[in-house]
């Protein structure tokens, strides 16, 4: 069978009222409870819910008694359910329940709870019925059969074994086992991964369950250790693996595969994708993001990524110029500060600066200031009580045991080296920061700033 006939067909009937049994005749149910690995140790009891959705992933619409409710009605308990409770990684079912929105589905090992968003107001033994979103199950569905086929093709081709999958809202992860395998080298792999994953997809191969018993199971991708009745999907020719998720009926049907990026994470090797509809859907995000990008610099989309690497080389030379410019305009400023400072008796040149955010700020003026020699510079800050005191080598001043005694005197803490010191004034109650300020540049012997 052709797989875009498949996979278009299985579109077309998800989109259907009555999709549920148009994908597949409903097979005879099979009496058994499911663990997170794909165990069924025992048998639905009377008050179980047998699990439509593990013979036909297709069923959107059933009917079903209701066996319990939680005392408001927000919780409600079947015989039988093809709505998937979040398990094994794989997301819940979303839908209606007699009408009512179903906002989340709740694996309780014998039963299922049905979480609603408003209460069902009925009584235990009456029939309702319920209506999965298949277009969230079908991408589901898309997702976990294209995580199954990956982590064979991974594990058969190249010898990466599976460690743990995430499947997220908008893309999915796999962390393999690569021993010796950067994040490069898989990065730069991942086009020849992905067109072969892309290549078994269209191989339209078989996805088939079936039951066995885990003493006699083989094959598997990956041994289980449960005990009991094994659910297998079985990808035709390719892999075996125990899972009580829903799955496509053939590869076709997970559409296109697409690896976005890969990264190495806690010892293993990650890599991130998204499969049919989610990767149509990516496709045009990226699509379009880089026509806006290319627009915008009036290119090609081929033609950017040696344009973007030109520009940020200018951006890289211009910054650096930049930065030059900068330190020239200090260097220039600083002279002309220190040649209109005066020198007191001693000889020493003072420099009041006011900064209008953190002193901090200022030290590169700072040390061009005192590199002049017989120099002494304070700076403080016209927004916040921070105080930077420095002085040159040649003037035998030691800047951090004058800012402390200064502090001590009139509230405040700091300290620093016998060139440059910080701290921050203390400004008691009923003063205020320009008193203090005022106190301070004069028990310093300085005047108002330059």
């Amino acid at each position: 069978m052709c797989c875009c006939v498949t996979a278009v067909s299985l579109l077309h009937r998800c989109s259907s009222p009555l999709v549920g049994s148009a994908v597949r005749g409903v097979r005879e149910l099979r009496g058994f409870m499911k663990d997170s690995e794909g165990s069924y140790p025992n048998r639905v009891g009377t008050a179980g819910t047998v699990r439509l959705y593990y013979d036909d992933a297709g069923l959107g619409h059933f009917s079903a008694t209701v066996t319990d409710l939680s005392p408001d009605g927000r919780t409600v308990y079947l015989d039988r359910t093809a709505f998937y409770p979040t398990s094994g990684g794989q997301p819940h079912d979303m839908g209606l329940l007699a009408g009512i929105d179903v906002v989340d589905v709740v694996d309780e090992n014998e039963r299922v709870a049905h979480c609603l968003s408003g209460p069902l107001r009925v009584q235990p033994g009456t029939v309702v019925t319920g209506e999965v979103l298949m277009s969230r199950r079908f991408d589901h569905m898309q997702q976990h059969t294209g995580q199954h086929l990956l982590s064979a093709l991974l594990a058969d081709r190249y010898g990466w074994a599976t460690v743990s999958v995430h499947f997220g809202a908008e893309s999915s992860t796999l962390d393999v086992s690569a021993p010796g395998v950067s994040a490069e080298s898989l990065a730069a792999s991942l086009g020849q991964i992905e067109y072969e994953a892309n290549e078994l997809a269209m191989s339209d191969l078989a996805v088939t369950t079936g039951y066995e018993d885990a003493a006699s199971a083989a094959g598997l991708r990956k041994a289980s250790d449960r005990g009991g009745m094994l659910r297998i999907v079985t990808i035709e020719g390719l892999d075996r693996s125990a899972c009580g998720g829903t799955h496509v009926s053939r590869t076709g049907e997970i559409g296109v595969i697409l690896l976005r990026r890969a990264e190495r994470t806690r010892g293993n090797l990650r890599i991130e994708f998204v499969c049919g509809l989610r990767a149509l859907r990516q496709s045009r995000k990226d699509a379009e993001l880089l026509s806006r990008a290319a627009r915008l610099l009036s290119a090609a989309p081929a033609e950017l990524p040696d344009l973007v690497a030109a520009l940020r080389d200018r951006v890289s030379g211009l910054e650096k110029e930049n930065r030059r410019l900068g330190r020239e305009l200090v260097s220039r400023e600083a002279r002309e500060r220190w040649e209109a400072a005066v020198p007191g008796g001693d000889g020493i040149r003072r420099v009041a600066m006011v900064v209008e955010g953190a002193v901090k700020g200022a030290e590169e003026m700072v040390h061009e200031l005192t590199n002049h020699g017989s120099c002494e510079v304070l700076v403080t800050s016209a927004s916040t009580t921070s105080v930077m005191l420095a002085s040159s080598p040649d003037t035998g001043l030691d800047a951090g045991t004058l800012l402390k005694s200064v502090f001590r005197e009139l509230g405040g803490r700091g300290g620093g080296s016998s060139s440059l010191a910080q701290g921050a004034l203390v400004v008691p109650e009923g003063q205020t920061l320009e008193g203090q300020l005022a106190r301070l540049r004069e028990r310093l012997g300085f005047s108002q700033e330059h």
